[in-house]
């Protein structure tokens, strides 16, 4: 076909194939484990991402924790967006609310806790095969929201499930576990460490990054993950078009993206698609090898981009340089388009 004549697809589902789609808001796959009054709605799992990452929006009301467990090899975060959640990480405890932010490498016991009446979250999963876990013991949840009058007991439910399963999942529970008292947060949850360790950042804290009038603003990269996987809020405005070097088609060769909308419209311009616009709540999925271009279309535009691997915010953060403020600035910072593209080659990023 054209350049132009093709459409990506608003599904309110992952497709089985593969390519690029687009979820709106509060849709995605929606499994809910019985007794949680919560759900889960999957964007993108191992079917998309070749096994490397799930990430999942979740919602619910004040329910009973899961239960104190720990993974071999699956890695959890989670970030707040709406209400609080209490989240148990080794040994530290903290009640985290909007843009509060939770790593858990594999290995470390946890339990997440809901806190009502109504909290919402983003999760990332690697690998992503370990989402067939909440496949398992769920069900599939056709309401609005979530189901906030469920009263069947979750651990009736689990301790059967987990017991028929034993061994054929990552999920390994404590019961006799002691959980810790909540913490007040520091100065030691306003940083990313240097390695994969467990910890929390408090929202609006840690690095941050600009290149032209681009910020980046990381909740983890590969050095905090092994590898796996970044996430990272990336924040921009129309006024910068001149200045945005994400405006370029950029196409990676191994990293999967998935991008949710925050503030504003951001268009997205993938393969020989014509460009489509994507507003608050809505996400879209990226494959690798997939050339791409973003474009910044109101005055203020937040996403969060999840990315496989070293994607858009590794560019940001090499090629860019350190962010003193908090807010995108008035005007752009000086930048070398030059320099922007030796890094992109040095990446393997091809840029056009």
């Amino acid at each position: 076909m054209a350049n132009g004549t093709m459409t990506i697809p608003r599904l309110e589902q992952p497709p089985k194939e593969g390519g690029s789609y687009i979820i709106p808001q509060l849709e995605g796959e929606i499994i809910s484990i019985p007794g949680s009054k919560s759900v889960f709605r999957v964007l993108t799992s191992s079917l998309q991402t070749g096994g490397a990452m799930s990430v999942f929006t979740s919602g619910g009301a004040l329910a009973d924790a899961p239960g104190f467990h720990h993974h071999n090899e699956a890695h959890d975060i989670f970030i707040v967006t709406k209400g609080y959640m209490k989240i148990w990480n080794g040994d530290r405890c903290k009640i985290l609310g909007p843009g509060d932010f939770a790593s858990i490498p594999p290995g470390v016991i946890h339990n997440p806790q809901v806190l009502g009446p109504h909290s919402e979250s983003f999760g990332v999963i690697t690998p992503g095969d370990w989402l067939d876990f909440f496949r398992y013991i769920g069900e599939t949840y056709n309401g609005i929201l979530f189901p906030e009058f469920d009263t069947r007991n979750i651990l009736e439910h689990l301790i059967p499930k987990v017991k028929a399963a034993a061994g054929k999942y990552d999920v390994i529970f404590h019961p006799e576990h002691q959980g810790c008292a909540v913490s007040e947060w520091g100065p030691e949850d306003e940083i990313i460490p240097e390695k994969t360790v467990p910890y929390y950042l408090k929202a609006n804290s840690g690095p941050r990054w600009i290149l032209g009038g681009v910020i980046s603003r990381p909740f983890i990269t590969t050095k905090q993950s092994d590898g796996k996987f970044a996430i990272s809020s990336i924040e921009s405005s129309s006024h910068y078009q001149a200045a945005n070097p994400l405006g370029r088609r950029l196409e990676f060769p191994d990293t999967h993206h998935c991008l949710s909308v925050f503030e504003g419209v951001l268009e997205v311009a993938v393969g020989s698609a014509s460009p489509c616009r994507l507003t608050e709540g809505e996400s879209i999925f990226i494959p690798a090898r997939t050339p791409f271009s973003l474009n910044f279309v109101s005055k203020f535009v937040r996403f969060w981009s999840f990315a496989t691997g070293d994607g858009i915010e590794s560019l940001i953060h090499d090629a860019g340089e350190p962010f003193k403020g908090y807010v995108v600035p008035d005007k752009a910072e000086a930048w070398e388009e030059k320099n922007f593209e030796d890094l992109c080659k040095k990446h393997g990023v091809q840029l056009s």
